[in-house]
């Protein structure tokens, strides 16, 4: 038996702002060690003995965080892992079957279905869990994890489980599903022994979840399979056909088969097993301070952060020296381009900020100072009427594409490393502290020939500084009609 990781990695993360951005999402970003979250799932099995656990994941994503995804892999040593490519966003029921029938082309191997945004503390107990959900998803069972609750929490959905089952160890018979409660029903499901929150951590046979979802939902069964049978590949991702992709309803995993499996015995039998691993969804700043590193008076930190007289407050600096004095039950949050005070019992607020600034057109809500490429990065030091100011980094051996621009000119200077230069008709070098113009309407191209990161200066000037005026002739990326 084989274990396939999928690792869903969809979602924005709002309520994590201003260090979640909707192209630079929460899990991109370490938030609790060195590792991203998608990075920390994806080591999640490392060092699995009980069964064979297959090195290649399914990354679920969507078109703006495949590069990224790429390289945060590739970071950790994962080679050749399966990033499919949904064209548009139908919740994680198509995503799942998406990766079902990648899965299948390769034999019968039973999912582990992980969110890519989630804190596992105990990785240990996590994988003896994962260990006897694998022997009964391969039994035909699909298989929830329920994470045993050590409060009255209002902001998780529940499972509720009845007696364990003949041949299981501490899996327990899956009754339903119930909505976030409020907070004496909250008690009195804690009190029960009964009930768990519900991880959105899934186990079953590839072929098991097809039958199911053929079953429960044949127009999203027969979308996904038309959009599967049709994809193509790109490089180091899957292309789903957009067309029949975008005939799939929207679902979760949970409304589309798990909720009916009390009353629908014929899909497979649903069953609990139950998880005590130090997870956390991270939903909002509260619930990453609950699961952060802190000092004797409660605080906790990232990056340089000082704290005199303060208790029970998070800070999480990015840029900048941060000073708290006198907090108590704070969260704050620096960037380069924003920063965000809120006290710890109203952090679920923080998307309402984000909706004032989709509402007053403000990118702000969409993207950070500094934007990751395929080749790079590079991020707007300063910008004023007729101008803007970019630091680039190009990675060795990258190119970015031959392009053109109808609104603006550029100057180029390099800091560190050799820049090889395309303006028009001439290709040139440019080495430390040397500089070169590319005029408006120039056909252009900067790469990095070395061994060693690229990085310049960029000084823009025009009527009109958006990225929307480039016109791409070649690219390296796949993103020339994407």
């Amino acid at each position: 038996m084989t274990i396939k990781s999928v690792i869903l990695s969809g979602g924005s993360g709002t309520r994590l702002w201003p260090a979640s951005r909707e192209t630079y999402p929460k899990q991109l970003l370490p938030l609790t060690g060195e590792n991203s979250l998608l990075q920390e799932t994806a080591l999640r099995l490392k060092g699995f003995e009980a069964m064979d656990v297959d090195p290649r994941p399914i990354v679920v994503s969507n078109e703006e965080y495949r590069f990224i995804i790429a390289e945060q892999l590739r970071q950790i040593g994962v080679r050749s892992p399966q990033i499919v490519l949904e064209p548009v966003g139908r919740n994680t029921a198509p995503a799942l079957t998406l990766a079902a029938h990648v899965a299948a082309e390769e034999g019968d191997p039973v999912l582990l279905v992980m969110p890519a945004d989630h804190v596992i503390a105990d990785v240990s107990a996590f994988q003896r869990g994962i260990g006897e959900g694998a022997r009964l998803a391969a039994e035909g069972a699909l298989v929830t994890f329920g994470i045993v609750p050590d409060r009255p929490e209002t902001g998780y959905g529940y499972i509720r489980a009845g007696d364990v089952p003949a041949g299981a160890d501490t899996a327990r018979s899956l009754l339903e599903f119930v909505e976030k409660p409020d907070a004496q029903t909250a008690q009195a499901y804690v009190d029960s022994g009964q009930f768990f929150w519900n991880s959105g951590i899934f186990m079953m046979k590839a072929s098991v979840w097809l039958r199911a979802i053929a079953q429960c939902n044949p127009a999203m069964a027969s979308a996904c399979a038309d959009a599967a049978a049709a994809s193509a590949r790109d490089a180091d991702f899957l292309r789903v056909d957009r067309a029949a992709f975008e005939r799939c309803p929207s679902d979760s995993i949970d409304y589309a088969v798990m909720e009916r499996l009390p009353s629908a015995p014929e899909l497979g039998a649903g069953v609990v097993v139950p998880l005590s691993a130090g997870w956390s969804d991270v939903g909002a700043w509260d619930a990453l301070w609950a699961v952060s590193d802190k000092d004797a008076q409660g605080n906790s930190a990232r990056g340089e952060v000082m704290f005199e007289a303060s208790r029970n407050t998070l800070v999480h600096a990015s840029n900048r020296l941060v000073a708290a004095i006198g907090c108590e039950d704070m969260v704050v949050v620096e960037t380069p381009d924003a920063v965000m005070v809120a006290h710890k019992s109203r952090t679920q607020d923080v998307k309402k900020v984000v909706a004032r600034l989709k509402a007053e057109g403000r990118s702000l809500a969409q993207s950070h100072r500094k934007v990751y490429r395929p080749w790079g990065w590079y991020d707007s030091i300063d910008a004023g009427e007729r101008f803007q100011v970019k630091r680039i980094v190009v990675n060795p051996g990258a190119k970015l594409s031959l392009q053109m621009h109808h609104h603006r000119a550029e100057h180029w200077i390099v800091v560190r490393g050799t820049a090889e230069v395309t303006c028009g008709e001439k290709v040139f070098l440019l080495a430390e502290n040397e500089s070169t113009y590319i005029p408006l309407g120039h056909t252009h191209r900067l790469a990095n020939p070395g061994r060693l990161p690229l990085e310049i200066i960029e000084v823009q000037s025009g009527g009109y500084l958006g990225e929307d005026d480039i016109v791409r002739f070649e690219d390296n990326y796949g993103r020339i009609g994407h």
